[in-house]
């Protein structure tokens, strides 16, 4: 069985961030994720895979825009020391999620720009949980894309071709054109 860590970043996920939180323990979680890697899909690049766990104990922050919705937005930095990025929300609340998907990038993805923070071979980058049952993990928001894609601060290389790039963000936008995530 391949070791799975979860990493300072996913830290960020909390009832106040914009982003699925759960109420399982850590230990819950990565035994959730060793259950369920076999299922495992491929992420938007080798060493990146996302991992379907039962969504009980999560909360998805994903919602359908309405028309007229007015959103708030920031510009902050993810994380100590990485450039600030812009970042738009709705406020609301907490769904229970549907379906989860969990990020892992294996131990050599993430020692490219030195961000491993173990020798685990995988560590837990995001939790994503949805409202609906989705048989297939959703696209990576636009904004998550390009920053990848053009490695800008806090990106993380997606070693796409320019035609796979463009393949991706057009199904990244379709996805993404209505939704937004909920912040209390």
């Amino acid at each position: 069985m391949p070791t799975v860590a979860i990493t300072t970043f996913v830290r960020r996920q909390t009832p106040q961030s914009q982003f699925t939180h759960w109420t399982i323990s850590d230990e819950e979680l990565v035994n959730r994720v060793v259950r369920n890697i076999d299922k495992a899909h491929p992420g938007y690049r080798e060493g990146v895979i996302l991992v379907p766990v039962e969504p009980e104990g999560f909360y998805s922050k994903v919602v359908s825009l309405q028309k007229g919705d007015t959103f708030a937005g920031e510009y902050v930095s993810r994380r100590d020391g990485e450039e600030p990025r812009k970042s738009c929300f709705l406020k609301g609340e907490a769904a229970p999620a549907g379906t989860v998907w969990v990020v892992l990038y294996a131990h050599n993805v993430l020692i490219e720009k030195n961000e491993n923070e173990g020798d685990s071979d995988f560590e837990i980058v995001s939790v994503n949980g949805s409202p609906s049952q989705d048989s297939s993990p959703p696209p990576m928001p636009p904004e998550t894309l390009i920053a990848n894609h053009y490695e800008l601060d806090g990106g993380t290389a997606t070693k796409m071709s320019d035609s796979e790039f463009v393949a991706a963000l057009r199904d990244s936008v379709l996805y993404w054109k209505d939704k937004i995530s909920v912040r209390p």
